[in-house]
């Protein structure tokens, strides 16, 4: 049925793109109805921009997308995936997929589907949410109706995520859609209808048949939301966060103990996400302000005079960052290496702004930071959480301070991308060395030297060091 209240001409907003009536001519043209449906419909709507189309036809999506393409000029651009029943065609800076209705049954121990060929009543039946279901008619006298059969409009009005049929039913046939209603009530700024998310607490078990990877690509896309803190805490509450990652559940808490408490770390880390975001941080910064203290459960103490202590958690934490990257399906390669590199160096930069700021203590941080700098004072911004407006106000002036004396720093010495000024076989061909540990021995000292301030970071100043290093290992000079 279409929706009365809604007030916008669909047809006059697909008559601004040819594809509709491209669609429309190949459909009639192989005598199927075809639909435009799902998320760009609802886009439509939120005048959100999309780059992805999704058409429903009663009949083959294959046949019809293959048509399509032809029409488009666009044949070597067609992805058929038969097993599926779908295929797509990349046009434009566009994604177009092409689908048959079709109906959908599910065992329980499994969410793939039994799928038959069906009516687009039966397509929208298995679709997950009510916002999701929203189809337009390509087809004759009814192009461009809306066909809203669930009341999804009134959903999108409302700002809730709800499900099409009994939740209980939705989630058990497909527990990931669990995760998605947190992604979309997350990326939308929606609330989660309350039988909607009764249903979710009730089979958060029914997580453990969803592989990881999935998880996590609607996991990483709830961290990307304007506000990502506010899926994390449906994730808590839903129950479905300690099903695959316990470490960040475990932080929530506050313990207190001869007058002595410390803060909830879980909410603390969900606010240094978002600060995180608010700087525009990408997926990594933001994976790195959710690990920055993963290892305080750990690492926590109580002393009598000092209270509640965390000492070394950064570099507990960064050596924890391998097996949760591992578990959770995330890249292990260098944008782990990152992530690790700031959860253990995330500490560092507190005492430049603390203290009186050393030219020594800015080039160790700059040569240890290297490119990543930028985005680990980013991190230490994010990381002040203080009620207290003016302490935050001055913690990020000092950061400001902190920013351009390395600018300083760098400019007079050079040491964010280390290059040593004096080669191995420099040394070697100096003392007339075979490899040995004597080279590692210099090329250290030579680095420290620079790092201090003690020489300048170029070749005569290195050089000369070199022998003199080189004397004190009775080395001798033979060039």
């Amino acid at each position: 049925m279409a929706s009365k209240k809604l007030q916008m001409n669909f047809k006059e907003v697909l008559d601004k793109d040819k594809i509709f009536e491209i669609v429309k001519q190949c459909a009639s043209d192989l005598g199927i109805e075809a639909y435009v449906v799902g998320g760009f419909v609802r886009d439509l709507i939120l005048k959100r921009p999309s780059k992805d189309v999704d058409f429903v036809c009663v009949g083959s999506g294959i046949a019809l997308a293959k048509k399509v393409a032809s029409t488009l000029n666009a044949n070597k651009s067609v992805q058929v995936f038969k097993n599926f029943g779908t295929a797509s065609i990349t046009h434009k800076d566009f994604n177009y997929e092409f689908v048959g209705a079709r109906k959908e049954s599910y065992q329980r121990d499994s969410r793939k589907p039994i799928v038959e060929d069906g009516t687009l009543e039966d397509d929208q039946n298995r679709r997950d949410f009510t916002i999701n279901a929203l189809a337009i008619s390509l087809n004759g006298s009814s192009y461009g109706e809306l066909i809203d059969p669930f009341e999804g409009v009134k959903d999108l009005k409302r700002k809730i995520i709800r499900t099409p049929l009994a939740p209980d039913v939705t989630f058990s046939d497909d527990p990931l859609r669990m995760m998605r209603a947190v992604r979309f009530a997350s990326q939308l700024g929606f609330d989660i209808q309350a039988d909607t998310f009764d249903s979710i607490i009730k089979n958060a078990g029914r997580l453990k048949i969803i592989s990881q990877e999935r998880i996590t690509d609607e996991l990483n896309k709830i961290i990307l939301s304007e506000t990502p803190s506010y899926g994390f805490k449906l994730l808590y509450h839903a129950q479905l966060l300690d099903k695959f990652f316990p470490e960040l559940t475990n932080l929530q808490g506050v313990e207190e103990k001869n007058g002595h408490k410390h803060k909830d770390n879980f909410y603390h880390t969900l606010q240094v996400l978002d600060n995180t975001a608010s700087l525009g941080g990408d997926l990594w910064l933001r994976w790195a302000a959710i690990l920055h203290d993963i290892a305080k459960p750990a690492t926590k103490r109580f002393h009598a005079k000092q209270g509640w202590t965390f000492h070394g958690h950064e570099d507990k934490g960064s050596r924890m960052v391998p097996k949760i990257f591992q578990r959770l399906k995330l890249p292990l390669n260098d944008r782990m290496k990152y992530v690790q590199k700031l959860v253990l160096l995330h500490l560092r930069p507190i005492p430049l702004v603390r203290d009186n700021i050393t030219d020594n203590a800015v080039r160790r941080l700059l040569f240890e930071a290297g490119d990543d700098i930028e985005d680990l004072l980013n991190l230490c911004r994010a990381d002040v959480t203080s009620k207290n407006p003016a302490r935050v106000q001055k913690y990020l002036s000092n950061f400001d301070l902190v920013e351009q004396k390395m600018k300083e720093v760098e400019e007079k010495d050079q040491v964010r991308n280390f290059q040593p000024p004096i080669s191995g076989e420099d040394i070697m061909q100096t003392f007339n060395l075979q490899p040995g540990r004597e080279i590692g021995i210099i090329k250290n000292e030579i680095k420290e030297a620079i790092l201090d301030g003690k020489i300048k970071n170029n070749r005569e100043e290195a050089y000369e060091f070199m022998l003199e290093a080189g004397k004190k290992l009775n080395l001798t000079i033979t060039s």
